[in-house]
């Protein structure tokens, strides 16, 4: 129910416990029931529609929106912004309400579940500015996992950017984000942040793409990228992979290769990451790597 974009997982288990979805002709009374391709499932008395295939969208998240449906504070969510038009989505991770940058979105729980995992060997990639003076040896000894308050934490990869006054901008990668791991990591060394902008997930970049805006990847890079087809991922087979270099600039629309073909120089800001003007290219998204 939830794959054809009926509703959330959780809605459908309260459907279930309601009695208005039949498999078979019988009215389910749980929702644990073994459901084949030959199943003949109805709600409401209708029956299910037919899955749309596997799709993913890379979405800018601005701060101040939250990663669910609904918020029971009444907070205003990130779907609630999204455009009208789309099918029903889910998030892959999540950010939490004050951080930004790129989120992914797609219409298929199984594949979003997948995506998550850190058997992908995908890599999460963040600019964050903290407040303090940052000593790049505490910064480096995060590759070797760290323990805050009971939690342990896998490696970090990261590296001291820019020392601005009393600020700092810092990269770092992680392969598992944990809730809220990165901020209280560096809340616990004594670099409270004060933005964190994440700029990869694995092969996708946030690249050029505009606060707010949100872009479909095209099915072939999708394919590309799971090494077994939107497809096949939707039916559980495919494999998500490690990202291979490629000379193309994936994932862009014709204003995406424009602004990506430009860079930009001087001295970062407060609120602008620092960056060198050239670097090399990723796969997806076509942003310069960090």
């Amino acid at each position: 129910m939830a794959r054809a974009g009926l509703c959330s997982r959780r809605d459908a288990e309260r459907w279930i416990a309601e009695g208005r979805v039949a498999v078979d002709g019988e009215v389910l009374t749980s929702p644990a029931v073994t459901v084949t391709a030959d199943s003949v499932v109805r709600v409401d008395g209708k029956n299910l529609p037919e899955p749309e295939r596997a799709r993913l969208w890379r979405y800018h998240k601005p701060a101040g929106l939250v990663t669910t449906h609904r918020d029971e504070k009444d907070r205003p969510t990130v779907f609630a912004a999204l455009p009208e038009g789309l099918p029903r989505l889910v998030s892959i991770g999540r950010l939490d309400l004050s951080s930004e940058g790129l989120l992914l979105l797609t219409n298929d729980g199984a594949l979003a579940r997948r995506l998550e995992l850190p058997a992908t060997g995908w890599v999460r990639r963040y600019k964050v500015r903290v407040h303090g003076f940052v000593d790049p040896a505490k910064i480096a000894g995060l590759a070797r996992g760290i323990t805050v308050d009971g939690v342990t934490y896998g490696p970090i990869r990261g590296q001291l950017d820019r020392q601005q006054g009393s600020n700092a901008w810092l990269t770092l990668s992680l392969n598992e984000g944990k809730n809220r791991e990165i901020r209280r990591v560096l809340e616990h060394l004594g670099y409270p942040a004060t933005r964190l902008i994440r700029l990869a997930y694995g092969p996708f970049q946030l690249g050029h793409l505009e606060r707010g805006a949100i872009e479909e990847v095209p099915k072939k890079v999708l394919q590309e990228q799971l090494g077994g087809g939107a497809a096949a991922a939707a039916g559980g087979t495919a494999v998500a992979r490690r990202p291979a270099p490629s000379r193309s600039k994936m994932g862009q629309s014709k204003a995406g290769r424009a602004k990506a073909g430009r860079t930009t120089t001087g001295p970062p800001t407060a609120d602008r990451p620092p960056g060198p003007a050239r670097r090399k290219r990723d796969p997806v998204g076509g942003a310069p790597r960090a």
